[in-house]
């Protein structure tokens, strides 16, 4: 696996969280607003938040036998979605919870890229083969939002609605495979798996691009 190189480890782990971050944010400010859209109690909000933050990224850390899991080793992940979750119990209306999920897309879209690129890259890190790191990819990024989903009783949106989700998580893997085997710095296809990733599934929703149903 020499001609994939994953960041080098010194920034590498320090750019790992960054994005981590910012992914984690976004699909929990997603996670907050099914929680509000279904009525649950502060409870309930915390736990689908905490799901939909921290579900792919602890699947990941499963798979690839990672102790302890990220948000472990990163408390102050906790404390943020902890918080999050506080602000929005306390300032977010029911007249705020449509134009917020119209808005939660384009964060979400950035956490399916964000957690695409990392999934794959830490993957990379660990020795993994390319398809391996490419479904880990996927993984991360897309089984908070199904764990989201089943908790609020509604089928899974990534399963579902027929617009692409999962297949530009597994697009954007192997685009950062590629690069990687181009030669370029590793910091280069990280960023293009985020914009690439991040930018079809706006683009697919702004399109309406649906992937055909069983039967159709």
């Amino acid at each position: 696996m020499d001609w994939l190189p994953s960041l080098p480890p010194a920034w590498g782990d320090w750019l790992r969280t960054v994005l981590e971050s910012a992914a984690t944010l976004a699909f929990a400010l997603s996670g907050v607003v099914e929680a509000k859209r279904k009525r649950l109690d502060a409870v309930g909000v915390c736990v689908v938040a905490f799901a939909a933050a921290f579900g792919g990224g602890t699947l990941r850390d499963l798979l690839l036998d990672q102790r302890p899991f990220f948000w472990v080793r990163h408390i102050e992940f906790l404390w943020a979605l902890l918080a999050l979750c506080l602000l929005a119990m306390l300032f977010m209306r029911q007249q705020h919870v449509e134009p917020t999920e119209r808005a939660i897309l384009w964060p979400d879209a950035l956490g399916l890229g964000l957690f695409t690129a990392v999934g794959v890259d830490l993957a990379l890190a660990l020795g993994q083969p390319a398809l391996v790191a490419v479904l880990m990819g996927v993984i991360t990024s897309v089984f908070g939002g199904v764990l989201r989903d089943i908790l609020v009783n509604e089928v899974p949106r990534a399963l579902n609605d027929h617009r692409p989700y999962a297949l530009w998580a597994f697009v954007g893997g192997w685009v950062y495979i590629v690069l990687l085997r181009a030669g370029l710095p590793p910091w280069l296809p990280l960023t293009a798996t985020v914009v690439f990733t991040a930018g079809l599934r706006l683009v697919s929703v702004w399109r309406n691009w649906q992937v055909p149903g069983w039967g159709r």
